[in-house]
Parts: structure tokens; C-alpha cells; sequence
């Protein structure tokens, strides 16, 4: 579907200063333009320190290089005056009537308002969440999960082809770990006197399991403790038990057989089923669910340590084969095939990253944890290492959200069991809460979730705030009571206000706010504009009559507080919030 015609003020001005700088500085092409909002209306609409960047290079003061620029700019049908300011800034002027079209355009495109075509269709993947499926989600996951299906949508309104996935860590030790925990609470249920290992899974989950087991099986999978604790090792000096742990796996699965197979399996389903259902109610839904044990089952983690080996960026040492990630970058080389033989979670990492490549995708974008910076450049490194431009891997980083209730931080361990859920968490303050608190910082800040402040409803909690404008909105047009549609055409040169002004200047910036979100993997940027178009509109709507008896002014009042509508509208709908009608 043809989208109608959106004006980009921000590209049509990089377009013509581009121009201007060809001409007055052709050998200067890789400076980049960029444009800052002036403070004060008084100051323009848009400024650029063009000028600034090429006085150096040109030898000449800015404020001259300002003026061979202005004087080589093109003509310009939404400029009303351009200035020099200061140092040598560029200060660009719209013209009213250019801000004033913005309602029609808003309301003629709809849903549609802001996207734009510039991802050109190109496939691209987000991969997020991608949680172990040793538990419940809890609040640290949710909000890679809020970031990276608003970073997808966002994605999306930029023309890419977008492919949401989530990775399975299927094949770990950590799954090894539930089913014998699993296994273990199993055998109590059977009577069985248990010296439960501390570095187990402990949560309410895994008797939950148990029981289901135990229900549907009986005394099926019971086996003698004894054997089970038999030839341990000595309990290791940290105290940890991670050697105690692996050797009750070995015995477990020696003793179970091919029962083993059902127990793995059948805490995989559940956990699995669990976070695909969690999500799919916090409004987070992938195109796919891709197996880790898939890249053993089909041998493309033995295929890709064979490549390596072949290129030479693999050796031998300890009876181990390492990859020479410290040649790309990283502190040391790392272990893609242990001594007993079985590969690295890093080896079906890389065996996984190539699979990506190779389903076509021009650009992979991996939403981690800000604990795994450290992973980056070995990652990078096997793919430049197999011939892959590692620059079409982009990490963005998260830090786990910190949750506070009644002043006191809440504890997140998910093998102590002593953790909030994602689950809980949305329970206590909504869908709507939670999507929004979960994106209003940058990605890689931390975050402080604020429960008493998720829950007021009161103008300083953000999402109520938001969506509070929006029903005032809807509540106006229900008072007017006649159709909006016609509203696209109503004669919007009779909004000459600074506060018209100002919000018309918003409307026009939530396209400019897209594209920045889209290149930047930045949707935080979507919620600090809803915020500030909110506190705009609240404004106007405390110190103005809409329904005045002048229609044409009625009309161009109300087309102005629809377009906000539809703005808020479509910023909340990336950010995976809803927009009510009534509060």
C-alpha cells in the first residue's frame, strides 16, 4: 500500500545543506550533517554546525564559511529564513505554514504516520530474551524482552524485513541441572530421604514438576538414593559443589538410562511452554523458536570447528582445542572443544551466528546482557575468522532491571529460587506499566524499577501520564460527537499559538524520532518523545476551548488534538502499550 506523502523537514535539509557542501567544500563529502533543536523558538527551528566542521579544512572563520554555504543552498519551499547565530551556527527557519499541513498528513497516513521506507526491505534479525529454560522469566528478563520487541517494531516502521527470535539453550549443562533437581525432588516425593545440593535449582517450580511427574508416573523413575550419591567427589574448597553437582548428572543418567531422556525432556516442555506463554501475555511474540541442540543434532557444531581448524585458527593445548580469539581483539583464546571431548557453549555459539548468515539475513542484531560484553569480540572474531563481516553482528547491551518493593531491592537468583517473575511483576502493576518503565532509559543504563511509582496514577508515573492525554483526547471528540474523518481537511492555518505551534513542531519530529530510534537501537527515544508530547498537550488542554463556536477554528483545534491522538496512538503500539479510551 502506497503510504501518503510525509515531509521529513530533518532529511530535506540534509539534502540541501549536502548540496551546499559539495559546492563550497567538494573535497569534504565524509563530514557528517547533523542538526541540533534550538532551545528557543527565537533561535529557529533547526540548527547546524556545519560550518564549524569545515572552517579548519577551509581555512576560513565559520561564520564566513556559514555564508558560502546559506548562499549555495537550493531554494527551499518550507524555509521561511535561514540565520547565522553565534560562532557560526546555521539556524534554519520553517515556515508556519509548513508545520501547519502536519495534522492533515498525520491523519491521512493513520497507523501508517512516521514509517518510513529507508531499511529498503532488507531481512534483518532481532534476537532477544533468549533465557535459559531453567525457570520462570523474572524481572532481568523482561526487560530484554520490552526492549527488544519495541527495538523490532521500531525495526519494522524503517522498512526492514524483521525476523524475531529466541534462541533455546537446549543442549547445557544448566538443563542437565534442572532435570536432575527435577529428579531429585521426585525421589522425595517417593519417599526418598534427599540431601538436596544447595547449587541446585530451589524453586517452588521444580517441586511443581516433581509433582506432575509423580502423578502422572508413580514410582516409575525411582531409583535407590544410595546409588545415586555413591563415589562423589570431596566437596570442593570454595564450597561451591559445581564437581559434587556434575557427578550426580553422570550418576543420574547412568541409573535412569534412557529415562534420562523423559526427565530432560519433559522440564524442557514445561519450562519452555511457560516462557513462551508469559511472554505472549506481556505481548512478546517470535517468528522463532531456534534449538540449540538442533546445531548437535544436525553436526553444525562438529562442521564449524571444522572450518576453523581448516583456516588454521584453531591448536591444541592441555588436551583441549582453543580458538585464537586474542588475534581478533579479545584477552585470551577461548575453548571450543574441552579435553573430554565435548564442545564449548561457545563452539555451538559460533556454529549458531554462522547458521544466522547463512538463512540470509543482511543484518543480525543480538540483544545480550551487559554482563556479557566480554563476549563480544570473541563472537566477532569466528566470524571474521570465517570470512563474515562482523560488522553485521550488532550487540546491544542490557542491564538488568533492579526492582524495589517498600524501598527494599528484591533478589533475582534463579537456581536459589528467591526471585520475582516476570510473571508476578505484571500482575502487581500491568502490562501496560512494565512495557513502558522497561524502556524509558537507554538500553545499557541501569534501571531502577520504581513499583510504587509503576502503580500511582498520578501525572508523575510516565505511562499514566501518556496515556491519560490520549483519553483526554478521545473524551473531547466524544463531546463534539461528530465524525473525525472529515477532520484531515479542516483549514489548519488558524493555528497560530506558540502552544499550536509548539505541538505541531512535535508532530513533526515523531518521524525524525523513528529514524533516530531505528539507527541508533534506541526505542527509549519513542518514550521520552510520548512524554514530552504529553506534557505539551496537557498544557494546551488546561489553557484552551475546543468545542468554541467559530467552526473553522473548532475544526482546526480538533484536527490538531486527532493527529496527537493517532501520535500517541502509534508510539504507544511500538512500545507494546495500550491506548484507552477512558481513565
Amino acid at each position: 500500500m502506497t503510504r501518503p506523502a510525509q515531509p521529513n523537514f530533518k532529511s530535506h535539509l540534509s539534502e540541501i545543506l549536502q548540496h551546499a557542501l559539495h559546492e563550497v567544500a567538494p573535497a569534504e563529502q565524509d563530514v557528517s550533517i547533523e542538526f541540533a533543536r534550538p532551545k528557543q523558538a527565537s533561535h529557529g527551528d533547526y540548527s547546524c554546525n556545519l560550518a564549524m566542521q569545515l572552517a579548519k579544512p577551509l581555512r576560513q572563520s565559520p561564520r564566513d564559511v556559514a555564508a558560502l554555504l546559506i548562499k549555495a543552498m537550493p531554494a527551499s519551499p518550507h524555509l521561511e529564513k535561514i540565520e547565522i547565530a553565534g560562532a557560526g551556527f546555521i539556524n534554519l527557519f520553517l515556515k508556519t505554514s509548513a508545520k501547519q499541513q502536519f495534522p492533515r498528513h498525520v491523519l491521512e497516513s493513520g497507523s501508517k504516520f512516521g514509517h518510513s521506507d529507508s531499511g529498503a526491505g532488507k531481512k534483518i534479525q532481532v534476537e532477544f530474551v533468549s533465557a535459559n529454560p531453567t525457570g520462570p522469566l523474572h524481572v532481568g528478563h523482561g526487560r530484554g524482552a520490552a526492549f527488544g520487541a519495541s527495538l523490532a517494531n521500531v525495526l519494522a516502521t524503517a522498512g526492514f524485513a524483521v525476523e524475531r527470535e529466541y534462541y533455546i539453550n537446549d543442549a547445557g549443562r544448566q538443563m542437565d541441572i534442572l532435570a536432575l533437581s527435577t529428579w531429585l525432588r521426585y525421589l522425595e516425593l517417593n519417599g526418598a530421604v534427599i540431601a538436596f545440593p544447595g547449587n541446585a535449582y530451589q524453586g517452588e517450580y521444580v517441586r511443581d514438576m516433581a509433582r506432575l511427574i509423580h502423578k502422572a508416573h508413580g514410582n516409575r523413575y525411582l531409583h535407590q538414593p544410595d546409588l545415586l550419591f555413591a563415589d562423589l567427589p570431596p566437596a570442593e574448597a570454595d564450597g561451591a559443589g559445581e564437581a559434587q553437582l556434575d557427578s550426580l548428572i553422570a550418576n543420574a543418567k547412568k541409573l535412569l538410562g534412557q529415562d534420562y531422556a523423559y526427565i530432560h525432556n519433559f522440564v524442557l516442555t514445561e519450562q519452555l511452554g511457560d516462557c513462551r506463554n508469559d511472554l505472549m501475555e506481556f505481548g512478546v511474540v517470535f517468528d522463532t523458536w531456534f534449538s540449540e541442540q538442533s546445531l548437535f543434532d544436525g553436526g553444525r557444531v562438529a562442521h564449524v570447528v571444522q572450518l576453523l581448524e581448516q583456516k588454521n585458527y584453531l591448536y591444541q593445548q592441555d588436551g583441549a582445542m582453543w580458538f585464537r580469539s586474542s588475534d581478533f581483539g579479545d584477552e585470551k583464546d577461548r575453548v571450543v572443544r574441552r579435553e573430554n571431548g565435548e564442545f564449548t557453549y561457545f563452539a555451538s555459539d559460533i556454529a549458531y551466528h554462522l547458521n544466522k548468515f547463512e538463512r540470509g539475513f543482511e543484518r543480525v542484531i543480538d540483544v545480550w546482557g551487559a554482563d556479557h560484553h566480554g563476549y563480544i569480540p570473541r563472537v566477532k572474531g569466528a566470524l571474521q575468522a570465517l570470512a563474515l563481516d562482523p560488522a553485521k553482528l550488532e550487540i546491544a547491551l542490557v542491564q538488568f532491571a533492579v526492582l524495589y518493593r517498600d524501598g527494599k531491592k528484591a533478589s533475582m537468583s534463579t537456581r536459589s529460587g528467591a526471585f520475582v517473575t516476570l510473571r508476578e511483576l505484571r500482575q502487581e502493576v500491568g502490562n501496560d506499566a512494565a512495557r513502558f518503565f522497561y524502556v524509558l532509559r537507554k538500553s545499557d543504563q541501569h534501571l531502577d524499577f520504581d513499583l510504587d511509582l509503576a502503580k500511582s496514577q498520578s501525572n508523575e508515573n510516565p505511562v499514566y501520564y501518556v496515556q491519560y492525554a490520549h483519553a483526554r483526547v478521545c473524551s473531547v471528540l466524544e463531546q463534539w460527537g461528530e465524525d473525525p474523518a472529515p477532520l484531515a481537511t479542516a483549514d489548519t492555518s488558524l493555528l497560530t499559538s506558540p502552544a499550536e505551534l509548539a505541538l505541531l513542531q512535535r508532530l513533526i519530529d515523531y518521524p525524525e524520532t523513528l529514524d533516530a530510534a531505528a539507527k541508533e537501537l534506541s526505542p527509549h527515544l519513542i518514550a521520552f518523545y510520548l512524554r514530552e508530547l504529553a506534557a505539551e498537550f496537557h498544557s494546551y488542554y488546561n489553557a484552551t476551548r475546543f468545542l468554541v463556536p467559530e467552526v473553522p477554528l473548532r475544526l482546526a483545534r480538533l484536527a490538531l488534538i486527532a493527529a496527537i491522538r493517532q501520535v500517541l496512538v502509534n508510539g504507544l503500539t511500538l512500545l507494546g502499550v495500550s491506548a484507552p479510551d477512558k481513565m
